[in-house]
């Protein structure tokens, strides 16, 4: 039998010093290439140096024809919803459950973002999409929610039946895949964040990839103006008069992000490698544990493992709620358990129930939502509990006392309630 609880005022599970997860990974090597690119050059208007660099690998590493960084993933879903043409009145269905930016700059287009259900992993259900198609349609865009693909091969077949555009958010996939393709290479475009805790990281910054000739000089034209513009949209494209100006947006990357990035693209694989064997010990260790359900994941799909998730069973536990047993788990040392805020269901937040006081005139349709709305979308995430994942396996240790500060809640429940 474990020890007296912490909360209660027993002897932590974890006795590991914190902080217990940092991120990206920074050593001499890294400090070396940063400390060369202040030498070089701190701006680059141009694609030139390591924003060149980094753009190359990326194309390389995702096998893509074109790939182009900007300053955050925001301005990259901003860019690619803008290069795919979606215009004012549009609608475009996104998950009901992501982080906000999947769909917020829809707003800035007058576009109308149509929230569908998803499943219990907290990706979209292409067997849902069909019901919100409206001759408004335009486009479906897809999250690949902590790292995890989403069912793809349906959002293909019905965005191909009803000739839909198709676009993804990869931010949390960097290097995942299903049945051997990468996440980002699915559709017409994909949006990836380079954000502080992100897979892939720079610190900030983002980048948006697509086969698509015409996007791409779309996303330059919205993106990178004018020397960017001058170089790389064709003399006789429609674009290149408004070269100088483009949209009226600079999004370029920082080239410190850039070679931040850069950096820690040439150790992905190796991240990801590391990562899988600790998700492993870690899904197995906590599958028989009471209280909590680990996520089953499908013959080929291969996530990036940006969080595992947990299903909270508090039948299982006596009707414990979440938060107590979350409470005992950070008192225990565990702190990295989480329970996400902000990458919610999407229709809690105000920007989604009433856009009208930040976007006065944007379209008003149909689409009213309210608690209750998605409920498979709004179970799991009341119902999850999160742990990032270490990618060294020395960490395996660590690991194993988070397994125990688990296990100790769980045989002690009782004492909570």
């Amino acid at each position: 039998m474990t020890g007296p609880l912490a909360l209660l005022g027993g002897r932590p599970a974890v006795t590991a010093t914190g902080p217990h997860f940092t991120w990206p990974p920074l050593d001499d090597t890294s400090h070396t290439k940063v400390a060369a690119q202040l030498e070089e050059a701190i701006s680059l208007p141009g694609r030139s140096g390591i924003v060149a660099q980094l753009e190359d690998a990326l194309q390389e590493y995702f096998g893509v024809r074109h790939a182009v960084t900007t300053s955050s993933g925001t301005a990259a879903l901003h860019a690619v919803y803008w290069a795919a043409g979606i215009q004012p009145g549009d609608e475009v269905i996104v998950p009901a459950w992501t982080f906000h930016a999947t769909a917020s700059p829809l707003f800035h287009l007058r576009a109308v973002p149509v929230l569908c259900e998803t499943r219990p992993d907290g990706n979209i259900d292409p067997n849902r999409v069909e019901e919100l198609i409206t001759p408004r349609t335009r486009a479906v865009m897809v999250t690949h929610l902590w790292g995890r693909p989403a069912d793809m091969t349906g959002i293909q077949t019905v965005a191909s039946t009803h000739d839909l555009i198709v676009l993804e958010d990869g931010s949390h996939a960097h290097g995942a895949g299903l049945n051997g393709r990468k996440v980002g290479t699915f559709g017409l475009a994909s949006a990836f964040s380079l954000n502080g805790p992100k897979p892939l990281s720079g610190g900030e910054g983002g980048f948006v990839l697509t086969d698509d000739d015409e996007t791409y000089y779309r996303v330059i034209a919205f993106a990178h103006y004018n020397k960017r513009a001058k170089s790389e949209i064709p003399g006789g494209h429609p674009l290149a008069r408004y070269a100088v100006t483009g949209a009226g947006l600079k999004l370029r990357i920082h080239p410190l992000a850039a070679a931040i990035a850069h950096d820690q693209l040439g150790r992905l694989d190796g991240y990801l490698a590391g990562r899988a064997v600790v998700a492993r010990h870690l899904t197995d260790r906590l599958a028989g544990v009471p209280g909590l359900e680990v996520t089953a994941m499908p013959e080929g799909v291969v996530p990036s493992w940006y969080g595992l998730t947990l299903t909270y069973r508090p039948g299982e536990l006596g009707g414990l709620p979440i938060g107590r047993f979350h409470q005992a788990l950070i008192a225990e040392g565990a702190t990295e358990f989480d329970r996400p805020g902000s990458t919610c269901p999407l229709h809690r937040l105000p920007l989604y129930q009433q856009p009208g006081p930040l976007f006065p005139g944007h379209p008003r349709t149909h689409h009213r939502y309210g608690p209750g709305d998605f409920p498979v979308a709004e179970h799991a995430h009341t119902h999850v509990i999160k742990l990032p994942v270490w990618h060294r396996v020395r960490d395996l240790g660590l690991a194993e006392q988070y397994v125990a500060a688990a296990v100790k809640v769980s045989d002690r429940h009782e004492e909570l309630r």
